[in-house]
């Protein structure tokens, strides 16, 4: 009987101790990386590397995010709206739907499956294959060559891509309107700029800055303590994209309340 009650808390235990030491384990790692970025020596070399492959490379995938959800939100409110008679209505929800939640979160879900698990794999690889371990033998730290310019690219990149992808996901939402639900181009365009505000903007950005940092730091994280042998990098490419999806989820959350509490 003994057995049977203690061995559940047992599991409960471990589990619960293992969690917070993962969560220990990552802040550590996450005030070491985030030293490494305000100290010299700074690679240029590899920092540019990385804003051409987190920036650049991803454009395409954010862009044709963000283009059709501007799109389907475009023709989902006319639905909704349209029961109502509020019709001129449209432009604004996708405007400010766009700019503030959805170019954020669809382009960090996005980049965090493409560039999280890229980072993911590739320093696990570099873990498996021992590379880590000869930079620390060169006398290089293999936090400021490899993690930081990772963890800055991501956080400079991923606001530079939502912008773009605001400016498409509006334009989806309006040549659905215009070509397909008959709107007026001067006034769509004169509705969506009519209650779009600096605020609205700026609080997409500073969510796309923290988004970006989360997974570049997931990413190298996973990879950076991933296990020996290939089914180890496996496993840490795919923790890396759950963990950097879950905190978006949960920090987009934290940072919607921040800003929008007391409007």
């Amino acid at each position: 009987m003994i057995d049977i009650i203690t061995n559940p808390l047992a599991l409960i235990g471990r589990a619960a101790l293992r969690f917070f030491y993962l969560v220990g384990k990552l802040i550590s790692f996450t005030c070491k990386s985030v030293v490494c970025c305000f100290t010299p020596p700074f690679y240029l070399k590899q920092l540019l590397k990385q804003l051409v492959d987190i920036g650049y490379y991803s454009l395409p995938v954010v862009g044709l995010t963000t283009l059709f959800t501007g799109m389907v939100l475009a023709l989902q409110s006319y639905v909704g709206f349209s029961r109502f008679a509020a019709e001129n209505a449209i432009p604004t929800v996708v405007v400010l739907s766009i700019t503030r939640e959805l170019g954020p979160v669809m382009a960090g879900l996005m980049v965090a499956g493409r560039i999280g698990a890229y980072i993911a794999a590739e320093i696990g690889t570099m873990r498996v294959t021992e590379q880590i371990d000869a930079l620390s033998t060169l006398s290089t730290n293999p936090y400021r060559y490899l993690i930081a310019p990772r963890i800055i690219a991501g956080t400079l990149m991923l606001p530079v891509l939502v912008l773009i992808g605001n400016v498409i996901g509006v334009f989806g939402g309006f040549l659905v309107s215009v070509y397909k639900l008959g709107f007026n181009p001067a006034n769509y365009i004169f509705q969506t700029w009519q209650y779009l505000e600096l605020h609205d903007v700026t609080s997409g950005l500073v969510k796309a800055a923290v988004f970006g940092f989360i997974i570049a730091v997931m990413g190298c994280f996973c990879g950076f303590n991933s296990k020996l042998g290939a089914q180890g990098v496996g496993r840490a490419t795919t923790n890396a994209v759950v963990s950097a999806s879950i905190l978006i989820f949960v920090f987009n959350y934290l940072l919607t309340g921040i800003f929008f509490s007391g409007r």
